[in-house]
């Protein structure tokens, strides 16, 4: 077994944007509302207003209806934002939950390269990292809810989405100690990646998001004692020194956190009201 790479990694340079996770805010934060007018906002900051509104709104809207339930209405309902305004902006439901998973994603993977490329060896970095991500997700459980879990009903496209963001994942074993011959190395990370991301669904499905942060030793040693060995991970799973990375992408103070248990109420079209044709905020 060859020993662990002891070079200090190095940080991508927007690594540390801060930027808010989808579903971190409500959809009708009041600190997001558009004031009219003399002094108008322009045009494109009001676009971006309301794509922020939206993406909360839908994470919210996904988690505690699911994804085949909840209806453009109830988005923009929960958001603020007109029906004509989110068809400006997406061309459906299933165009905003890939543009929501796509923002989300990617706040998501920004703070893990930080908290991983902050350690100085690669098995602190994959502990730091999975630390990161597992506290946010049971800090924002609508997004993990989201993301996670209803991303499945979502489609083709969706999913697609999903397997790439499974892809990038393995730029954190590019340091990993090669394995014993034979062993195809992109084959065991992506087995590695696989089997991570099955157990946090699990425990997300089973409404257990609040317990992520509790897998972090399980997963620390999944991830590292095929490329070290069951002694080296072992050390590695003993420490705790990660810095905290979650704040960055919440907002002062978080929503609260909705339901682990969701009720999922099919409604007839011919009953369905329109919250949102008529008398909907603008902004």
């Amino acid at each position: 077994m060859m020993p662990a790479q002891s070079a200090p990694l190095r940080v991508p340079k927007d690594a540390t944007e801060p930027r808010h996770l989808p579903g971190a805010r409500a959809g009708r934060d009041p600190a997001r509302a558009i004031k009219r007018g003399p002094s108008r906002v322009p045009p494109e900051v009001v676009a971006a207003t309301q794509r922020e509104r939206l993406f909360d709104g839908l994470v919210h809207t996904v988690a505690e209806k699911g994804y085949v339930n909840a209806r453009v209405g109830d988005i923009c309902l929960a958001a603020g934002v007109t029906r004509p305004a989110f068809y400006a902006l997406f061309e459906g439901k299933e165009d905003a939950f890939i543009a929501t998973y796509r923002h989300g994603t990617d706040v998501l993977w920004s703070l893990m390269e930080a908290a991983h490329f902050s350690r100085p060896t690669w098995q602190t970095a994959v502990r730091s990292g999975l630390r990161a991500m597992l506290n946010t997700l049971a800090m924002v459980p609508s997004f993990a809810t989201m993301a996670i879990v209803e991303i499945d009903a979502v489609g083709p496209s969706a999913r697609d989405e999903r397997d790439n963001l499974l892809r990038r994942f393995n730029q954190f074993y590019t340091d990993a100690p090669r394995p014993v011959s034979g062993v195809d190395h992109e084959e065991l990370v992506s087995s590695v990646v696989g089997g991570i991301y099955a157990t946090i669904r699990r425990h997300v499905a089973a409404g257990n998001a609040a317990g992520l942060p509790n897998l972090v030793p399980s997963l620390t040693y999944f991830s590292l004692v095929p490329f070290l060995g069951p002694e080296e991970a072992a050390v590695a799973v003993d420490r705790d020194d990660d810095t905290d990375f979650v704040a960055a992408c919440l907002p002062a103070t978080e929503p609260p956190a909705r339901p682990a248990a969701r009720k999922r109420v099919s409604v007839s079209p011919g009953l369905a009201p329109r919250p949102l044709d008529q008398g909907a905020t603008g902004g």
